[in-house]
C-alpha cells in the first residue's frame, strides 16, 4: 500500500526520486499524460524504507538495478498538479543513483510501457534544463551545485 491518501481536493504523498548524472546530463522522463518532465521514482509503500523503495521504482521503470550513491535532498512540496488538478502536499527524499545497466547510458531517448501507459526516458542536457517545463522546480536550481554533475563520467563504450 503507498503512502499516499486522498482528503477531498487534497492529497498527500511520501515519494522518492532519482538523480541520475551522466555526462553533464540528467535523466527525466514523462508520459502521454504529464506535459512536463519530472524524475524517475515513486512513492514509498506501507513498511518499505526509502531506499528500498528507490531501487524498486528503479526497478520497475526501468527493467534494471540501480546502486544509492548517496541520499541528496529531503523536499515537501505545496502544489496543484497539472494532470489531475489536486492540491498535492509531498515529501519527497532525491537520490543520487548509479544504473547497473551501463547500456542505458548510451540511448539518448528510450521509452518503456508500464500499466496501461507509455513512459519516455530522455538525457536532458543541463543547458536545456532551465528552459523546459519540468519538475521539481527547485532542482532547476540545486542540479548546479551539485559536484558530481561533472565528475560522473564513466566510458562505457
Amino acid at each position: 500500500m503507498d503512502i499516499s491518501y486522498i482528503n477531498g481536493s487534497n492529497k498527500f504523498n511520501y515519494r522518492v526520486g532519482a538523480i541520475i548524472i551522466y555526462d553533464n546530463k540528467l535523466l527525466v522522463m514523462h508520459d502521454e499524460r504529464s506535459p512536463y518532465y519530472y524524475l524517475p521514482g515513486g512513492r514509498v509503500k506501507m513498511r518499505e524504507t526509502a531506499d528500498q523503495a528507490i531501487t524498486r521504482e528503479i526497478q520497475e521503470e526501468l527493467n534494471i538495478d540501480c546502486k544509492i550513491i548517496r541520499p541528496l535532498w529531503l523536499s515537501q512540496s505545496f502544489f496543484n498538479e497539472d494532470v489531475d488538478k489536486i492540491d498535492y502536499h509531498e515529501l519527497c527524499i532525491y537520490y543520487l543513483i548509479e544504473l547497473l545497466d551501463k547500456e542505458l547510458y548510451k540511448k539518448d531517448i528510450f521509452v518503456l510501457n508500464e500499466r496501461n501507459h507509455t513512459l519516455e526516458f530522455e538525457w536532458l542536457d543541463f543547458d536545456r534544463l532551465q528552459n523546459e517545463y519540468f519538475y521539481p522546480l527547485f532542482l532547476k536550481k540545486e542540479i548546479y551545485n551539485l559536484p558530481e554533475r561533472f565528475t560522473i563520467r564513466t566510458d562505457y563504450e
